[in-house]
């Protein structure tokens, strides 16, 4: 088939075959390497042979999503960033199905594409690579395909079950029930690794857990089994991308976001992709597009509500709350506030909530609500009035999470992140002692967790105090030790609006 682009330069291409002879590749070598990774891919369409390799070498432009498939081959080969660039190839603009979010929901795609992505994740987990190959999607670009997650699925039967495979179910899994268990189990030690220690430490980890569950899913499973097994990836899915998010990789964490919802909605659990919504809800307030995280969170409460449990109502009602809190809408956040704090009430005793909804404690809870109010007093101008607000709330929250931390070692981001909110609320206030004393308690939480959030959050603060008070003894000190404690990076995440 035709993936030949344009011809108009058909000089050679110095670049593209300085690597080719540096690889050690035939022709034919690097033909079967293009297209058995588009097939992975699910661009189908590519047949590529040695005469198209050798049209490429002479000058000619290859079509998407080529160019990305010959820059991942020649960077898997060199162990180091091989862009397109490099190859002497233009960047012309790429399928959608490669690097953007309106991907097909079907399943086999859905594998593919989580095993592509986390292969390369793995491969090259290098800021410059993954960071210029993906952009962040928002607006219409993001809604639009979120929205039909809820579209059932063409091989559904009329009650919304999905129609078994008979010549599938016939077959034996080679997954036992306490091997299937012990995957499941697994997610769990890796939340409270995340809880503990931020998303820098253990991310390979799980996206590697991810892959494995990709290469099980490309095997003939029963229904049931099948089923559980997307269930496993969409949570690996998700809790990949909350640690990209976590670190600052925000284009790598919207693609795990996606890629987690379209496996939840393989595996049937709607709650759980309410869940992954809410997650991307999250990163669009960090990213400051509250209209977007807007419109997911109601898409998450449209699609669960007749399946989410009283807890995880609570949790998106909540950010609800954020959003409408950083779109000005003081009214519609304050009756989110109310409904997060009647749905939590409702949820005593668990209600069989699932694991991945356990973080919402009443700490969690507390700190939620305290951040929609610290962030309507930023909009409103610095208001004192929602300052006045947030100030008891975050107190709560404070003290429940070093309660958690003090008894259990967990949660220490959650507490670090409150302490900081609880800095800048004192800010608010114009109380830059207080600031000062609750910021120096962050410090040490700060260095022992891998967190870009905690860091820049800490250090914007910071930065705020001694801009505003920085004739302070206490804010001047504060300065000096963070400085010390948590010296910057070049190698740091962009910052953005501590949220």
């Amino acid at each position: 088939m035709g993936d030949n682009g344009g011809s108009a330069d058909k000089r050679p291409n110095a670049q593209l075959g300085s690597w080719f002879v540096r690889s050690g590749w035939s022709k034919g070598e690097l033909a079967r390497q293009v297209n058995r990774r588009a097939r992975q891919l699910g661009a189908h369409h590519i047949s590529t042979d040695t005469s198209r390799v050798r049209r490429w070498l002479d000058g000619e432009q290859p079509r998407e999503p080529i160019p990305q498939i010959l820059s991942e081959l020649f960077s898997d080969r060199f162990g180091c960033v091989v862009g397109i660039e490099d190859l002497g190839l233009r960047t012309a603009h790429r399928s959608p199905s490669v690097s953007g979010v309106d991907l097909p929901w079907a399943g086999p795609e859905t594998v593919a594409l989580i095993g592509e992505f986390s292969r390369s994740d793995l491969m090259l987990a290098r800021r410059g690579f993954l960071g210029t190959s993906l952009a962040l999607s928002a607006g219409p670009a993001l809604i639009e395909p979120m929205q039909r997650w809820l579209v059932p699925s063409p091989s559904a039967r009329p009650d919304g079950r999905t129609q078994p495979d008979a010549g599938r179910s016939r077959r034996i899994s080679r997954l036992s029930e306490p091997e299937l268990e012990l995957l499941e189990s697994t997610i769990v030690m890796f939340r409270k690794w995340d809880a503990q220690c931020g998303g820098g430490l253990r991310r390979k980890a799980v996206v590697g857990q991810l892959h494995e569950v990709t290469d099980l899913l490309q095997e003939p499973h029963p229904e049931r089994v099948s089923k559980r097994l997307f269930k496993v990836a969409g949570e690996l899915a998700e809790l990949a991308g909350w640690m990209s998010y976590d670190i600052g990789l925000q284009p790598t964490a919207q693609k795990y976001f996606v890629l987690a919802l379209h496996a939840a909605k393989e595996s049937g659990d709607r709650p759980l992709g309410s869940y992954i919504l809410s997650s991307m809800s999250r990163q669009m307030i960090h990213v400051g597009r509250p209209e977007d995280a807007l419109e997911l969170v109601h898409l998450a409460q449209y699609g669960s509500r007749e399946s989410a449990t009283p807890r995880t109502q609570a949790m998106l009602y909540a950010m609800e709350a954020r959003a409408y809190a950083n779109m000005g809408q003081p009214s519609k956040c304050h009756r989110a506030v109310k409904l997060a704090e009647d749905s939590f009430a409702e949820s005593a005793g668990g209600d069989g909530d699932p694991d991945w909804i356990g973080f919402f404690s009443e700490a969690e809870l507390n700190a939620e609500n305290a951040h929609s109010y610290r962030d309507l007093a930023y909009v409103a101008g610095r208001s004192p009035t929602y300052a006045k607000l947030a100030d008891p709330v975050m107190r709560r929250a404070v003290d429940l999470f070093g309660q958690e931390t003090a008894e259990e070692g967990g949660h220490q981001r959650s507490y670090a992140l409150n302490l900081i909110g609880l800095a800048t609320v004192h800010l608010l206030q114009k109380e830059p002692e207080q600031c000062a004393a609750v910021a120096e308690k962050a410090l040490p939480l700060a260095r022992r967790v891998r967190s870009e959030r905690v860091s820049n959050r800490l250090r914007k603060t910071v930065d705020t105090a001694i801009r505003d008070f920085g004739s302070v003894p206490e804010v001047v000190q504060l300065g000096e030790r963070l400085a010390d404690h948590l010296p910057d990076s070049s190698d740091t995440a962009e910052s953005v609006r501590a949220v």
